[in-house]
């Protein structure tokens, strides 16, 4: 909205019935919690609105975005077995609209009980690059919490400046598959020289499907969704360490995990 105006948050419950499924196939009937943000900007055309949920797609000028946000937010609502919706007219406005399923409070309080195993612990150092501070630290932390060395860089080009002034072993390179400048693919292989013997796992707010259809990346990568918890991460990381050579080092199990919250871009 360049000339300014208004933005509405709505949330509610709503049932979505047989009716609204023959307007929206997908859909299945049942209870859901609506979310909608609407403005009074712009708007988009049709040819923009079939393709803004499109992965690395935007109206931005080159050197200005990235494409990242609603093809994230699809991912998000897709995962939550939710649905979202745009409806929008050039010069009064968009409103988007997600339907999310909504669940009771017994299952929520079964939920919570579920316990998982302590996450593995390590001695490795990883290189961990990742444009968003947020996510940064918190991953930065837990990793070391866990007994990782972890040298974070808020970039591809900071990532090759530390790399190069270590003198220890990096066993892992941890990192964002789009970032400013350079991208996680292209940090790899500029790395993959310097560091052989390094192994690899990207994450990303895209699936591993997305990125692979984009080109950006090969099938049978090592790869982490964004947003991941904490104890998903150690597993990951762990299982990349791990696959195709023996343990570097002997760790106990017993760390308790550290409790996150915020926003993961």
């Amino acid at each position: 909205m360049p000339g300014g105006g208004k933005l509405v948050i709505e949330l509610g419950n709503a049932e979505l019935d047989d009716e609204y499924k023959k307007l929206h196939p997908p859909v299945v009937p049942g209870s859901y919690v609506m979310i909608a943000v609407s403005d009074t900007g712009c708007g988009m055309d049709a040819k923009t609105q079939a393709q803004i949920f499109d992965p690395f797609f935007t109206t931005e000028e080159l050197g200005k975005g990235t494409g990242l946000g609603l093809a994230t937010v699809y991912g998000i609502v897709k995962q939550s077995g939710g649905y979202i919706w745009v409806y929008s007219e050039i010069a009064k406005g968009t409103v988007f609209r997600v339907y999310l399923p909504r669940v009771q409070q017994a299952k929520r309080a079964a939920m919570s009980q579920e316990t998982d195993a302590p996450p593995a612990r390590g001695c490795e150092t990883i290189l961990f690059a990742e444009d968003s501070e947020s996510l940064r630290e918190i991953a930065e932390e837990y990793l070391q919490s866990l007994g990782y060395e972890v040298i974070a860089a808020d970039s591809g080009a900071q990532a090759i400046e530390l790399a190069e002034k270590s003198s220890r072993e990096i066993h892992l390179l941890l990192t964002d598959v789009v970032m400013p400048g350079m991208s996680g693919r292209e940090l790899a292989d500029a790395l993959a020289v310097r560091r052989p013997g390094m192994k690899v796992l990207y994450s990303s707010g895209y699936t591993d499907d997305a990125v692979v259809r984009q080109g950006v990346l090969q099938p049978g990568i090592a790869f982490i969704q964004k947003p991941y918890r904490p104890k998903a991460l150690a597993r990951k990381v762990r299982e990349v360490l791990d696959s195709n050579k023996a343990d570097a080092c002997t760790s106990s199990t017993s760390q308790p995990e550290l409790t996150t919250s915020g926003r993961t871009n």
